[in-house]
């Protein structure tokens, strides 16, 4: 007796297959990935970290969207390619949309400046900690600004933010923990 929980999808002009989840994404991944992946690969200008990021952003939005494998909506891969596409585009433009990077410049001034080497040690980190911050998500943002940098408590916080104790101290700890990956990504121990 079939399992009415599966169904059969066409994925590629390859055939049939049983569509679970998984062997969806299975699937797409043996028949598409490494086509895609030269395909984003040219459009990131060889940056192959970029591309295999937007090759599993693209792969993941096929797997929420099962539908685009529709036959009658034309080629897997198609479809795939112009998600790929969208996908540089759209960090492209995040990028653009983002203030200017500040150079080099304002750090010589500091240390042109009579500074000591702690000082400027410590400017260097102060910015390095800033930087990671700036890659926070919004909330997170909030919640550390208010626990931390305003010694606020746990329950004031949520009072000023509006929102729940639990979500305070949810956010505090995984925003704590991205900070923490942020700053060794940058080369500091916290």
């Amino acid at each position: 007796m079939a399992d009415p929980d599966r169904s059969t999808r066409r994925v590629s002009g390859k055939g049939t297959v049983s569509t679970t989840d998984e062997e969806l994404l299975r699937t797409l991944y043996a028949e598409h990935a490494g086509p895609l992946f030269h395909y984003v690969l040219r459009l990131t200008s060889g940056d192959r970290q970029w591309a295999e990021d937007v090759v599993q952003e693209t792969l993941l939005r096929a797997w929420q969207h099962p539908a685009a494998f529709d036959p009658a909506r034309g080629p897997a891969r198609a479809w795939l390619c112009t998600v790929a596409r969208h996908v540089v585009i759209d960090a492209h433009r995040a990028r653009r949309a983002r203030p200017a990077e500040v150079d080099g410049e304002a750090l010589e001034r500091a240390a042109e400046q009579t500074l000591g080497e702690d000082q400027i040690e410590q400017a260097l980190q102060s910015w390095a900690v800033a930087d990671a911050i700036r890659t926070l998500s919004p909330d997170h943002r909030a919640v550390l600004l208010e626990t931390y940098y305003r010694g606020r408590t746990m329950a004031e916080a949520a009072d000023v933010l509006s929102i729940p104790l639990g979500t305070v101290k949810s956010r505090t700890y995984y925003a704590l923990r991205a900070l923490r990956l942020a700053l060794q990504e940058r080369g500091i121990e916290p």
